[in-house]
């Protein structure tokens, strides 16, 4: 069934508000894929902070291309699927590639980062960065180790000098004991 030139409208700027609003996007080859399958995989990827969505091929490439997209061959052929990561971009590409190795109807075609193209091997090597807070705990722990370090290494001249007074307190104990 042919949808209007209205409706058509409609969709590619909602295709474009999903892209405005995401970090990444993993496009998705979906062919077999039964309805549980897909259902199970849209939760997952809302756990992950983004969407999972069937997009039609031709509205999505004008889509693409008008907010600035390069659009690579093989991208929009074929079913497609995209999960948008509005939070975070490798926990969506774990989800994204995890669930193409358990699944045989789902494969990653590539994707966005931002708005720059990858591969399929790039969208296999951000799902395996770390996810969004284990980087910030990896950062923050950087950050603080300098100071962590300044303040033992200033704390430690006092410790030697209380260090030194137990043990000439601990003598005197031993001697007037003797």
């Amino acid at each position: 069934m042919a949808i209007s030139e209205k409706r058509k409208k409609e969709v590619i700027v909602e295709y474009q508000d999903w892209l405005g609003k995401s970090k990444a996007v993993i496009l998705t080859k979906y062919t077999g894929l039964s309805m549980k399958d897909m259902d199970a995989l849209r939760t997952k990827v809302r756990e992950a902070g983004g969407e999972f969505h069937v997009l039609k091929n031709t509205l999505a490439h004008k889509a693409f291309e008008d907010a600035g997209f390069q659009t690579p061959s093989g991208f929009f052929e074929g079913s497609t699927a995209a999960s948008f990561a509005f939070q975070d971009a490798p926990g969506l590409a774990k989800v994204m590639t995890d669930f193409a190795k358990t699944a045989e109807f789902i494969k990653v075609k590539g994707g966005y980062l931002e708005n720059r193209p990858m591969s399929t091997e790039q969208v296999t090597a951000l799902a395996e960065l770390p996810p969004l807070p284990v980087m910030r705990a990896q950062l923050l722990g950087t950050i603080l180790a300098p100071a962590s370090q300044l303040v033992r290494t200033l704390a430690e001249p006092a410790r030697q000098i209380a260090a030194v007074l137990k043990a000439y307190a601990e003598q005197d104990e031993v001697t007037a004991a003797s």
